[in-house]
């Protein structure tokens, strides 16, 4: 007997973990490049959401157009459903839906398995950007013809890099989120490989404290929420391992300490 009631407190305790309400933490939402703490998130970007109980299971979305309901898991802002790119019991990532453009606040909930979490609030702006980086802050960035990043030569295990180069006209390209409208307009969760679709506000992109010339701004290709810039960096930019880039846009300055190799 002792046996099987341990089997069935194993059973009882999936049973309530399954189905334990979701919590959405204070101030939870987040720019999913920059997790910037403390500032608004813009729609059409993505966004990690971060609490407990979000999801039973950890699943990831393998296809685009993006899905509204992903391991048993759904999530609205203010009613409307945000297509889901991965899900899991502390943090789930999602793209805020491009209708809640010209909104201030949103409330998100989070629905796993049919319960639902109590309203959180959030922090809206039209743009709000943030730069994807990897561990240490290396910025990613990369040559728009070799698609190799901008790091110091041998320093990501794996792959082939060498420093970005200034007055390069090939030019260095930024994968970033969160940079507002686009246009013409892209659908939610989806990604459109056939059209330019260019962001209606022009970033100003610094490297080092020089303003690079941006040569495009727009939605990266079959990748929903993420949005990619083209610069050349310009002469007087400091060479170095680890210069720092910055967007500025919409009011707002990247934060989080994104850096690039570069070299003349």
């Amino acid at each position: 007997m002792r046996a099987l009631s341990i089997s069935l407190l194993a059973i009882f305790s999936v049973s309530v973990a399954a189905y334990a309400q979701p919590s959405v933490a204070a101030g939870g939402v987040l720019n999913g490049a920059s997790f910037a703490t403390g500032q608004p998130v813009a729609p059409g970007s993505l966004i990690s959401i971060f609490g407990t109980n979000l999801a039973s299971t950890s699943s990831a979305a393998t296809s685009v157009p993006l899905s509204t309901s992903l391991g048993g898991v759904s999530v609205t802002f203010n009613n409307i459903a945000a297509p889901l790119n991965y899900v899991s019991s502390g943090q789930i990532n999602a793209q805020l839906p491009f209708e809640l453009t010209g909104s201030s606040t949103a409330q998100v909930v989070v629905t796993n398995n049919g319960s639902a979490s109590a309203p959180q609030s959030l922090q809206v702006a039209t743009i709000a950007p943030g730069i994807f980086a990897l561990t240490g802050g290396q910025a990613v960035a990369y040559g728009n013809t070799d698609y190799q990043f901008a790091a110091p030569a041998g320093s990501i295990s794996g792959l082939t890099t060498h420093p970005a180069k200034i007055l390069d006209p090939q030019t260095l390209v930024i994968l970033a989120t969160g940079l507002g409208p686009v246009n013409p307009p892209i659908a939610d969760g989806v990604g459109d490989p056939t059209t330019i679709h260019n962001t209606t506000t022009n970033p100003v992109v610094t490297v080092g404290n020089v303003q690079a010339q941006v040569v495009f701004s727009g939605i990266l290709p079959g990748f929903p929420g993420v949005y990619q810039i083209n610069i050349i960096i310009q002469a007087g930019t400091p060479t170095g391992n680890a210069v720092p880039l910055q967007i500025q846009m919409g009011g707002i300055t990247t934060t989080n300490s994104t850096t690039i190799a570069v070299s003349n």
